[in-house]
């Protein structure tokens, strides 16, 4: 199947992620100079280090070359009053590819939909950041070896949390796994990916006790709480509520992983050496991850 923009998770068939996932252990090997003569721009209206980083490093490591701004919300003509479509219809004149970042859902359909070179969405909004499930299901599949009947904890800002919509859409796609939502009352995970999930026939409930479930489950996906996407007597109520510590790590265990797309923040508060030591602690892994697996995608995507 080819893939000309990456918009949203469901996109992906199990074959084109096996796919990825076997490009990437690939090119984590040699990577070459395989999209050489090509050009990526990175349009990020919203903050990142991850995301834009792992993309750029990407491209360069491949012999490609990247033009960026990192904060186009305000270093561009969208201060000026430029309309998303009009910057897309510039920037995909000088370049093969764009990573676009945004505050506002839907916007990278948008993009896409007058782009001449193919739009990767690196999160929109409150939307999906499908880049980021792709690169969660590779560490699950590298650290646990399937992708199929796993129980799933997922922690926090559920309401907010694009990473948690993109990584269910992707989980739905393989047998036998169940999820877990545990958020404080006023950030739970949205009735849209509740009946998803329903329809797909993925086992899912929603828990208030995560030292309960600890013991349970094969992967812990934490979120911090999006401050900058609440009211601020929400955050204030919310922050703190579930946190992964010392005092609970115990409860997980040993072949289990502690996954969070990063930043953390006061929801994991681990010594530095547990960090680095213990092997259920995978979050910087998995942002290595990230760059081998937008690499594979990059290559599938610019690939003559």
């Amino acid at each position: 199947m080819e893939i000309k923009h990456v918009i949203k998770s469901q996109q992906f068939t199990p074959e084109i992620l096996f796919d990825l996932f076997k490009r990437a252990d690939e090119l984590r090997k040699n990577s070459d100079e395989i999209l050489k003569g090509k050009v990526l721009a990175t349009l990020f209206y919203e903050p990142s280090t991850r995301t834009r980083l792992s993309f750029e490093s990407a491209m360069l490591k491949m012999g490609g070359n990247i033009i960026s701004t990192e904060n186009a919300k305000e270093f561009s003509s969208a201060i000026k009053g430029e309309s998303i479509e009009d910057s897309i219809r510039v920037i995909s004149s000088y370049v093969d590819v764009i990573v676009l970042r945004h505050y506002e859902e839907g916007t990278a359909e948008k993009a896409s939909k007058v782009s001449k070179v193919p739009i990767i969405n690196a999160g929109d909004g409150k939307g999906q950041h499908p880049t980021q499930a792709l690169l969660d299901v590779y560490t699950i599949y590298r650290e646990i070896g399937r992708l199929d009947n796993l129980k799933i904890v997922m922690t926090g800002d559920l309401a907010s949390g694009r990473t948690i919509r993109s990584l269910c859409y992707l989980l739905s796609k393989f047998k036998g796994n169940e999820i877990i939502f545990i958020s404080p009352d006023s950030l739970k995970i949205g009735q849209d990916i509740k009946d998803y999930l329903l329809r797909k026939k993925v086992e899912f409930n929603e828990e208030t006790d995560l030292n309960k479930i600890l013991p349970e489950v094969d992967v812990i996906y934490m979120t911090r709480i999006q401050k900058e996407r609440i009211c601020s007597e929400d955050y204030e109520k919310s922050k703190g509520k579930y946190v992964i510590n010392s005092d609970n790590l115990n409860l997980i265990k040993s072949n289990s992983i502690i996954m969070h797309p990063l930043p953390h923040v006061e929801e994991i508060n681990l010594p530095i050496d547990i960090e680095e030591n213990d092997k259920r602690v995978a979050y910087f892994r998995q942002a290595e991850n990230g760059l081998y697996i937008r690499m594979a995608l990059l290559d599938l995507i610019l690939k003559d």
